[in-house]
């Protein structure tokens, strides 16, 4: 299993057992190889899923109230969009696929 870290944060991996459909497996598939493709370097699954992990905790967000997944869902994505349109109300550049 590969794991990334900062070298000034200690690091200690754990194994968790996550159940997603093919179509979720396809997806993180199609990310890893899109990396692939485009930079030579191949993210795994692991990888993929760390960074969303470390993605969400970027946004703040709690379970807080949550009571369905779809719930939870939903509150990620709000949060991605209130970001986005904060960042470019404030003239923040995103990376240009982003964009889409």
């Amino acid at each position: 299993m590969e794991h990334q870290h900062s070298q000034s944060t200690p690091f200690r991996a754990h194994r968790v057992i996550a159940s997603l459909n093919r179509e979720q497996v396809d997806y993180l598939d199609k990310l890893g190889k899109d990396a692939q493709f485009s930079s030579g370097i191949k993210l795994s699954r692991t990888q993929i899923l760390a960074a969303m992990v470390n993605a969400l905790k970027r946004l703040n967000l709690t379970g807080e109230g949550v009571i369905t997944a779809e719930q939870f869902e939903q509150r990620i994505v709000d949060a991605m969009m209130s970001r986005l349109q904060r960042s470019q109300r404030n003239g923040v550049e995103r990376h240009p696929r982003e964009g889409r």
